[in-house]
């Protein structure tokens, strides 16, 4: 029966010997273990940050934007077209099922002033309705009601940015600011969402009536027409159902012949929310798989070190051998030392990878995620790699023969 405990204390007592070379072979187990680490927090960091910008767009949406128009040959693009309308919207939302919010929108650039202050910010013309779709709460004031729509009231809801920018430490709800030459009350002002993934200031914006914004700020030959409708579904099972009456409701309404080409374009962001999250998951994979290989390579070294070790020991495995140890006994010892070797590099290569990953976070402002599976994967598989590359050179030694052993020099 091996005897566990006097084999761990001379696997122990061996590495103890050989202090620098023991560190050296776990450097390359502790290179690998910190850039899975590091690889992993930077990869699920990004991942998180995608998913929150997703959630912030809001869920289960379809976009439906109007027609591109040409001048002169050159297509402008879609939303150049004054192809939808409010009416548009309100027979899409009694019609369509599996509605459960929908909102007209067209929006422009225009400049803000307020007493000697002055800021260029995008004015979106919408409803109520925007801003559950697209997850916008409001922090302080309150939300456009009917009358703001029907009456063409001239009232605003205001980005964090914009309220600071322009009104700075003042309280901005019911105070006037313009937007071009038109005066607007501010009567809500946005709970902050902060950047996008791709940079973007969610707060610089400003909410104002669509049926103000169009005939009062941005003006249109096409009265009634808006770029765009956003639509919210009950549940991501009946997206398809809805974006298809959706389809059918516009394709009548426009009078447009199966051979025609559709003047509106329907995007399901649903679907490409769920591309862009498995693509930022196939990336932290990627990240992870790239950073493995370092801890395959430091595999190889302890490999090659207890190959050495071996040879360097032969005649210590000849007297062990000769006083009774068995070949079992000396391949365990072998195994335990690699294993240890493996799993102190494990331990340290987590440090060195926690203490990397906060610091790409501090100083490159990168987002990170630290997560408990990627600490026990790194050290379970540092582990399993001192086993595997250990086992060799443990099986080697233990082929040897006494006699043979003995007369090594």
């Amino acid at each position: 029966m091996i005897d566990f405990k006097s084999t761990l204390i001379m696997a122990i007592r061996s590495l103890k010997i050989n202090k620098m070379r023991s560190m050296l072979t776990s450097l390359g187990i502790i290179i690998g273990v910190s850039a899975v680490i590091i690889m992993l927090a930077v990869g699920s960091g990004a991942s998180k940050r995608i998913a929150a910008d997703m959630e912030s767009m809001g869920s289960n949406l379809l976009m439906i934007r109007s027609a591109s128009a040409n001048s002169g040959g050159v297509r402008m693009g879609f939303g150049t077209k004054p192809s939808l309308t409010i009416k548009d919207a309100d027979a899409i939302e009694r019609n369509a099922r599996g509605i459960l919010a929908v909102a007209p929108y067209s929006s422009g650039t225009s400049q803000l002033t307020y007493g000697n202050q002055n800021w260029s910010t995008t004015v979106g013309g919408t409803t109520a309705s925007y801003l559950f779709i697209r997850n916008y709460e409001v922090a302080t004031g309150r939300n456009f009601i009917p009358e703001d729509i029907k009456n063409n009231t001239k009232v605003a809801i205001i980005g964090n940015t914009v309220a600071t920018e322009l009104f700075g430490d003042l309280d901005p709800i019911n105070r006037t600011m313009r937007i071009g030459n038109v005066p607007f009350k501010v009567i809500g002002i946005l709970k902050t969402k902060g950047q996008s993934g791709m940079g973007m200031d969610q707060d610089d914006l400003v909410f104002i009536p669509i049926t103000t914004a169009q005939k009062k700020v941005f003006g249109t030959e096409f009265p009634g027409s808006v770029k765009m409708i956003n639509v919210k579904a009950t549940d991501s099972e009946i997206l398809d159902t809805t974006q298809s009456d959706i389809d059918e409701i516009l394709t009548n309404r426009h009078h447009l012949g199966k051979t025609q080409d559709k003047d509106f374009e329907i995007r399901n962001l649903a679907e490409m929310q769920e591309t862009i999250k498995s693509s930022a998951k196939t990336m932290s994979i990627l990240l992870g798989a790239i950073a493995s290989v370092s801890l395959l390579v430091g595999g190889i070294g302890i490999m090659n070190i207890m190959l050495v070790s071996v040879t360097e020991r032969t005649k210590e495995i000849g007297i062990r051998m000769a006083i009774g140890a068995k070949a079992s006994d000396i391949r365990i010892q072998f195994l335990i030392e690699s294993f240890l070797l493996s799993v102190i590099g494990g331990i340290i290569g987590v440090i060195v990878g926690i203490l990397g990953a906060e610091s790409i976070h501090i100083f490159a402002g990168m987002n990170i995620a630290i997560s408990g599976f990627s600490i026990a994967l790194s050290l379970g598989f540092s582990g399993a790699i001192g086993v595997l590359f250990g086992y060799y050179p443990a099986y080697k030694a233990s082929l040897l023969n006494p006699i043979d052993a003995l007369r090594y020099e």
